[in-house]
């Protein structure tokens, strides 16, 4: 039997009823703030095109991190800034470097928060890509000794987990591999298993000063036409040794997130990535739709797509609201 027997609407009718029977549930515990770490101190330079959000010396970030976790934000995951850069990003991997230093000062006062750092070289690198160029493109075997040493050196200095962001073939597998060759077998690692070659990324790129100087990354990047890829990139993380897989960006990918969702049995990472972000902050500026429903609708939608966690540069807003 279909209307008037069945009126769907009967548990709509009020707030208390509506969430008796809600389906989906985000909780700030699926919630990862990403932050920007820079050289300095006393330093939180406005990022202009991701309003709210800054780069932050290491002193200001400590505040910053003890501020998201009396929201009860459980990780972030850092994003650093070299003072110089140069062809082989060694301040990627420099034990002295400012995400090695930001780490132990973030564990030394904070030490429940969970602290995961992304594992890339394109903000060390004087030419913006993600790896060492071999005939102006990167080669992917080479760049792998360093994303180790810069894992490595991430957990030495005190990481909880590593997040590698790069997209070369292999760099999960290396990855492990040194961790483990190093006693450092109880660390994860969130890999950036499908990671498209996205417009989205724009605003990201201002916050990490890490704009190719020439070129792309779609040589190493996904095509964003393709999915059964992206399956093909989850499987080779897993087999690998990727503890949680990611899909970036998120809202243009909701597909490829509940595709890998059903067939996978893994912890799922979604990236609601900056471009993401902005464009909800910039209709909202204009007053062009409700800013905070909008937010909230975006995230519920990566988290029924089928995402545990969320990598959100909306974590602290979100926080207060839930």
């Amino acid at each position: 039997m279909s209307f008037p027997v069945h009126r769907l609407r009967r548990l709509r009718r009020s707030e208390a009823v509506r969430s008796m029977v809600r389906e989906t549930n985000l909780s700030v515990d699926d919630l990862i703030l990403p932050l920007f770490v820079t050289f300095g101190k006393r330093v939180r330079r406005p990022i202009g095109s991701m309003p709210g959000h800054y780069q932050l010396s290491v002193d200001n970030l400590v505040r910053e991190v003890k501020k998201v976790q009396g929201l009860g934000i459980p990780a972030v995951i850092l994003f650093g800034i070299p003072e110089k850069k140069d062809d082989i990003g060694s301040g990627a991997y420099d034990p002295g470097g400012i995400i090695q230093r930001a780490v132990k000062a973030v564990k030394d006062k904070c030490p429940e928060m969970v602290v995961i750092t992304d594992v890339c070289m394109c903000e060390y690198t004087s030419h913006g890509h993600c790896g060492i160029l071999t005939g102006g493109e990167v080669d992917n075997d080479s760049t792998l000794e360093l994303l180790s040493k810069e894992a490595l050196s991430h957990v030495e200095a005190g990481a909880d987990m590593v997040a590698p962001s790069d997209m070369m073939d292999g760099r999960v597998a290396a990855i492990r591999d040194v961790l483990d060759r190093n006693n450092f077998h109880n660390i994860p690692i969130m890999s950036y298993a499908a990671k498209y070659a996205s417009a989205f990324y724009g605003p990201f790129r201002e916050a990490a000063e890490s704009v190719p100087r020439f070129g792309d990354r779609r040589a190493y990047q996904m095509d964003p036409a393709n999915k059964r890829e992206a399956m093909r990139e989850v499987a080779l993380d897993i087999e690998e040794g990727a503890d949680i897989v990611m899909v970036k960006p998120a809202l243009p990918y909701l597909d490829v997130i509940r595709s890998v969702k059903d067939e996978f049995a893994h912890p799922l990472a979604a990236y609601n990535v900056s471009g993401e972000f902005a464009m909800i902050k910039a209709a909202g500026a204009m007053g062009w739709m409700d800013e905070e429903r909008a937010m909230m609708e975006s995230l519920l939608s990566i988290k029924r797509a089928g995402a545990d966690m969320i990598i959100t540069y909306f974590a602290g807003e979100a926080a207060k609201m839930l």
